[in-house]
């Protein structure tokens, strides 16, 4: 999706950053990529939905409550990032949120059986902190790498992230094969917020922000600015038709993308019936081949395009997914895994770079609020649909008379075709994206007329 704007526009003169400075944006990747591993992916969604909850009900409530934290974030991220982009406060608000995600990630150890409402209540808000952190460090992006290694970077702080999510799994790993138990799972939480928190450091204290505070106009506030700018920019974002057809076919294959990730350990516990060590295992395998996708698609992207690298993956995790229909086994799911977790991180990964490429100066994190809305408006209806879909179709399957472990696989199995329809989708919306074109229509429209 290399999508040129005015030159002027792209991209201000900001110093080079430092050596230092991008390990602090990998390593901030490192730390909250431990969360999505252990709390979203391998620990606690399978921890609330069968201990917490318990059966069919436990996806619905689990969808329900990814839902209710992307759609918070989905509302806030336009305006707080316009409103960083403004006052220079993209590191500020950077860690408010990763304070909101570490402090409640650590709250899920006081979440016991038949805890529902606190269960939901400390994840919807470390949900909140882990998705809306997410916003304003996107949004550094820009002023840590030039558009032509944009790509290289987003991919390479996406590889650490993975390589975190390794680490704090096999921290994990080692302390329930050692000792075991439900304390232990939660243990594993305030293990996890630790873990988050000391990666996140390097990023507050080493990064500096480039951009600086804007004067306020006459008649303005700190609290009409975002109003005002978010009015101004929906009216400019007209100029940019291939970004806007982008964030339309992001936000449907993205829901694609969120439930496969959301429902993960869920659908391996059920279909497969993998314990705590093999769900942990399991995401480790995801985490190793997703170092690989991030790096090696992020180079593509550099190399090809955004487009056609995001075509690739996005293909790819259809022909993945469909794959969930016919897996009996514990090893082929684990193959499955492997294949998910390389496909996936090139979609993440290209999609982030591409919104980098498209922003314009000083807008960065306005951009990614943007970006964040279509992320999280799917991520808040993906999940649910994919919840109530699992959840309806086992109820009407225990009616006909199967078991309910068979009725839930059967549930599960079902809703895996909405998995596939979003992500095709998307992939066809994306087609209709043509960067080249728009390129050179923008690159004409800044021509001298003459001296």
């Amino acid at each position: 999706m290399e999508i040129a704007v005015p030159k002027a526009k792209v991209r201000g003169h900001f110093k080079p950053a430092t050596r230092r400075e991008r390990w602090a944006w990998y390593l901030y990747d490192f730390g909250n990529s431990a969360y999505a591993a252990v709390v979203i992916l391998a620990v606690y969604a399978a921890y609330f939905k069968g201990t917490v909850v318990g059966g069919a009900e436990g996806s619905r409530l689990w969808g329900l409550s990814v839902g209710i934290a992307m759609l918070v974030v989905a509302i806030i991220s336009p305006f707080l990032g316009t409103l960083a982009d403004f006052a220079g406060t993209k590191k500020r608000f950077l860690f408010i949120f990763t304070a909101i995600a570490v402090v409640f990630t650590a709250m899920l150890f006081f979440v016991g059986p038949g805890d529902i409402f606190t269960g939901m209540l400390f994840f919807i808000l470390a949900e909140i902190g882990y998705r809306g952190a997410q916003v304003f460090y996107n949004s550094l992006l820009p002023e840590i790498a030039s558009p032509k290694e944009m790509g290289k970077v987003s991919g390479n702080g996406w590889a650490i992230g993975s390589f975190g999510g390794i680490v704090c799994l096999g921290i994990v790993l080692a302390l329930i094969m050692l000792i075991g138990g439900e304390t232990v799972t939660r243990v594993s939480f305030v293990i996890t917020a630790v873990f988050y928190a000391l990666a996140a450091i390097p990023t507050f204290l080493w990064i500096k922000e480039r951009a600086e505070p804007q004067p306020m106009p006459e008649g303005q506030t700190l609290w009409t600015i975002p109003f005002t700018r978010l009015a101004a920019t929906f009216k400019e974002i007209k100029s940019y038709k291939e970004f806007i057809k982008f964030i339309v076919a992001f936000l449907i294959y993205n829901d694609g993308i969120m439930m496969t990730l959301d429902f993960a350990a869920i659908i391996g516990a059920v279909l497969v019936g993998m314990n705590q060590m093999q769900l942990i295992i399991f995401m480790i395998i995801v985490q190793v081949t997703s170092v690989a996708g991030a790096y090696l698609f992020g180079v593509l992207a550099d190399k090809i395009g955004a487009k056609k690298s995001l075509v690739i993956s996005v293909g790819m995790m259809i022909f993945i997914v469909a794959l969930l229909f016919i897996v009996k086994d514990l090893v082929f799911f684990f193959v499955i895994g492997a294949l998910a977790g390389f496909a996936l991180s090139g979609v993440q990964s290209v999609s982030r770079m591409a919104v980098g490429k498209m922003a314009p100066v000083g807008k960065s994190a306005e951009f990614y609020g943007f970006f964040a809305v279509a992320g999280h408006t799917s991520s808040f209806i993906g999940p649910a649909v994919y919840g109530w879909i699992a959840a309806d179709a086992a109820i009407i399957f225990a009616a006909r008379g199967m078991d309910a472990l068979s009725a839930e696989q059967a549930g599960l199995r079902v809703a895996v075709i909405s998995i596939i329809l979003f992500l095709a989708v998307g992939l066809v919306l994306l087609f209709g994206v043509r960067e080249k074109k728009h390129f050179n229509d923008l690159e004409a429209e800044n021509e001298p007329a003459g001296l």
